[in-house]
């Protein structure tokens, strides 16, 4: 009841697979927004040799399923290097997403390092799928080599927004959540009390100011909030249902007892990305727009289903980090950092349901393993010299629940949110709120706060005022640590590091202004593909059309939360600009194109004056004008976290819904060519 992560999802992951901190790790911020600074690079380096690659020299076989985002994106391409592909950082075998996130319906999914076409089947869904690749591959092992021990990081993209989950689970729900969200928390504190997980006593830390007292919502955002949850909780109930699917795998094979399993419930706290009031598209959120209450309204019986893309309102976030302040982003608060964790082996471990609350992290993990294993931490892997392991092991812990604390030191540092516990005390400064555009004031104005927490666990008394000489010490301590482990410089941009120019980030493009590509080359993600976002762009398309007509996409970037495509619709050619799922704006010609080779050509004259500005769209045939109109706002800051750029076909989701997506948008004539030029 003592275990913390680094408040967010790549940090988190590196720091739990390498038992070293994010920072050593270069994965100072997620792999998107990674930096020229060190320890925020997003390149795991030689010298951080990953928990997986040291058990497999040593004789495991090793899997990974699900969610990676450590690859950095310059990385991500078919050109590779693959070197930070799960492949490559210790997994045999790897099924799952490369990015931050995955839609549940139709995911962009590898198998190694090729692409997977996912199955026309209405009932398909990413958790249902991850689940059976986990459980196939612990019975094929097992059957192959019954003698050889086993490894898996099983990481399913729940409950990572978007929220999607069959109706079915949600029904299970329905009107759990109505008594809102200061309730929920009240409920959480007494079962926690109750349980043993926090102290009687303790008080519930008061919410954020930015988050409303449920009493004086309206009736319309009770009701949105309400269902907001319900869609959540239904992931969550059937995250946890798949994941006892691979557990019971672990039964059928007759390895339940002998296998050491950590169950961590989630790499941060709960998310309050969604602000205020949630979203139905989270992309939103990267582009600076805001929904309107009304509109989210409308789409409530959606909500969860795959027109929706969801995210729930911040108030939840804070409730189920009970019974802390802050959330997901927010390192700085054990809401951002404290997560229960299990660890079960019954051939291991004696104690049966106890509770150990020695201080722990994520980098503890890796170390716990080697030594559960017998195993020695590696020197020298592959010829590289290691960094040793920061974390500490738990194996201390496993039969003593009154066994001094080891892990006595650990700082904290997520975008300019910092702070340090050490030896009981916790010093920390709250830099940024997660729906905060902008930081709260400068560096070094930021307002310290002091804390002990072996008297006070949900961080109530400050005593900074009190007792300044020991918060003194603790930032003392904190720059110490920082300075150690590539803390060092702050950086408390955050959207600006969407923009790789801007932050020193390799772009595969580089200086690049043009993309010539073909058909068959589809799966090119967002960040290895040009970017056309706030300028001007020129698509040129060859295109061979057949006797029986044209139809389908050409070229398509993203899908139906926001792209944009140059497409035929019954031999019509045409160009869609879909903003956020909000708007969509239509350029098409009048005539089907006739049989044989034609150039396409779409303008788009950006209009400037700032990013997300709108601007004209003309088409071409053959270098006659036959569309034009005004697309009056474009996506500043990212199309997809998850959706990709493909040539004669749509993968994921559709831009246009009216030429769908995979086998039925597949255009039916040729292209030899397209160029995509951007000023």
């Amino acid at each position: 009841n003592s275990f913390h992560t680094t408040a967010l999802c790549s940090p988190t992951r590196v720091a739990l697979k390498s038992g070293r901190n994010h920072h050593t790790g270069n994965m100072g911020f997620i792999t998107e927004m990674a930096t020229g600074f060190p320890g925020a690079t997003g390149e795991v380096p030689n010298r951080v040799a990953p928990l997986a690659e040291i058990l497999r020299l040593n004789g495991y076989s090793t899997a990974a399923f699900g969610k990676w985002h450590e690859t950095a994106v310059w990385e991500t391409s078919v050109s590779g290097p693959f070197d930070r592909w799960p492949t490559q950082q210790g997994f045999d075998k790897f099924y799952g997403f490369i990015g931050g996130e995955a839609n549940q319906w139709a995911p962009y999914l590898h198998d190694g390092v090729a692409q997977v076409e996912i199955p026309n089947d209405p009932n398909y869904t990413l958790n249902t799928d991850l689940a059976n690749q986990a459980v196939a591959w612990l019975k094929f092992q097992k059957a192959m080599t019954p003698d050889k021990p086993l490894f898996i990081y099983y990481a399913p993209g729940a409950v990572h927004a978007p929220h999607h989950v069959p109706p079915e689970w949600i029904a299970k729900w329905k009107g759990r959540f109505d008594g809102g969200w200061d309730k929920l928390r009240e409920e959480t504190l007494a079962r926690q009390i109750k349980m043993g997980i926090v102290p009687p006593g303790t008080k519930l830390s008061p919410k954020p100011e930015a988050i409303k007292d449920w009493d004086t919502l309206s009736a319309d955002e009770k009701r949105l909030f309400a269902r907001q949850a319900e869609v959540f909780a239904a992931f969550l109930e059937q995250t946890d249902y798949e994941i006892g699917r691979v557990v019971q795998a672990l039964q059928d094979i007759g390895q339940l007892d002998n296998t050491l399993i950590f169950y961590i419930a989630g790499d941060n706290g709960t998310s309050s990305e969604g602000g205020a009031n949630g979203m139905f598209n989270e992309m939103t959120y990267f582009n600076g727009v805001t929904e309107k209450l009304e509109d989210m309204v409308k789409l409530m019986d959606q909500w969860g289903g795959p027109e929706t893309y969801p995210h729930m309102a911040a108030g939840w976030a804070v409730a189920l980090d009970s019974p802390f302040q802050w959330t997901k982003q927010v390192a700085s608060d054990f809401g951002g950092t404290r997560v229960g964790m299990v660890a079960h082996w019954p051939k291991g471990i004696k104690a049966k349901g106890e509770i150990r609350s020695q201080f722990s992290h994520v980098i503890d993990i890796a170390p716990t393993v080697l030594e559960a294993a017998g195993l020695p931490e590696p020197k020298v892997v592959k010829g590289t010299p290691q960094v040793p392991m920061e974390g500490t092991s738990l194996v201390y812990t496993f039969d003593d629940a009154k066994a001094k604390e080891r892990h006595t030191t650990q700082y904290f540092e997520i975008a300019g949110n910092r702070a340090i516990y050490h030896e009981g005390w916790f010093a920390r400064t709250i830099h940024r709120a997660p729906w905060e555009a902008e930081p709260r004031r400068a560096l070094e104005d930021d307002i310290w706060e002091l804390y002990d927490t072996r008297a006070d666990v949900s961080l109530i008394n400050d005593l900074a005022a009190a007792n300044p000489a020991k918060l003194k010490e603790m930032q003392a301590v904190f720059l110490e640590e920082a300075g150690k482990h590539n803390v060092l410089p702050i950086d408390d941009r955050v959207f600006e590091r969407l923009n790789g120019a801007l932050v020193g980030r390799p772009d595969l493009m580089g200086p690049r202004t043009s993309i010539t590509v073909a058909e068959g080359m589809a799966g090119m993600m967002e960040s290895t593909f040009i970017n056309v976002k706030n300028k001007s762009k020129t698509i040129t398309a060859d295109i061979v059309v057949p006797e029986n007509g044209a139809h389908g996409v050409i070229l398509a970037q993203a899908g139906r939360f926001g792209g944009w495509a140059l497409y035929a619709k019954d031999g019509v050619p045409a160009y869609d600009y879909n903003f956020l799922g909000l708007k969509s704006t239509t350029i098409a010609g009048s005539q089907p194109l006739t049989a044989g080779k034609h150039t396409l050509r779409f303008d788009f004259a950006y209009d400037g004056g700032g990013p997300g500005k709108g601007g004209l769209g003309t088409l071409f045939v053959d270098d006659a004008k036959v569309a034009e109109g005004r697309i009056e706002q474009t996506q500043a800051g990212l199309f997809s976290a998850d959706e990709t750029t493909d040539v004669g076909i749509d993968l994921g989701t559709p831009v246009v819904e009216a030429i769908g997506a995979e086998a039925r948008s597949r255009f039916t004539g040729r292209i030899p060519k397209v160029t995509v030029e951007v000023k």
